[in-house]
């Protein structure tokens, strides 16, 4: 007697329709979730360093200069005084905050003094040279 197993078994078929869909869903997700970490940076040459010491990268304020001497705050455009109450207003927020200061090694010493008597009045005491 030869039995036929075929006719009780029934076919599976995958849908294929909504592979598109889903694979666009990704694509924006993935999107969005690698702009959650976007931090702004300006282009700098770093100066070398002889030791490593890291920090915690959420408790930083950057202060960047760049080779014209222009300054940034946390990767936006600024000039001194906005940089000093913005500095005075993250100090009474968080006392703890670390200042990372962000100059091209091209930069004259003279940009970089201005910021750091600026810190000196303030007597902030907390300030990370950043470098290569």
């Amino acid at each position: 007697m030869n039995i036929n197993r075929n006719r009780n078994r029934k076919r599976f078929v995958i849908p294929l329709n909504s592979m598109s869909d889903v694979a666009f869903l990704l694509l924006i997700f993935i999107m969005l979730v690698s702009l959650i970490n976007y931090r702004k940076e300006v282009k700098v040459e770093y100066p070398e360093a002889e030791t490593v010491k890291k920090t915690s990268v959420e408790k930083n304020l950057e202060i960047w200069i760049d080779v014209q001497g222009v300054l940034y705050l946390n990767g936006d455009a600024s000039d001194l005084q906005t940089t000093e109450d913005s500095i005075i207003e993250t100090y009474r927020k968080a006392p703890e905050t670390r200042i990372h200061l962000i100059a091209d090694k091209n930069t004259r010493f003279e940009q970089v003094n201005m910021v750091l008597q600026m810190l000196q009045i303030l007597q902030y005491r907390v300030v990370s040279f950043v470098a290569k």
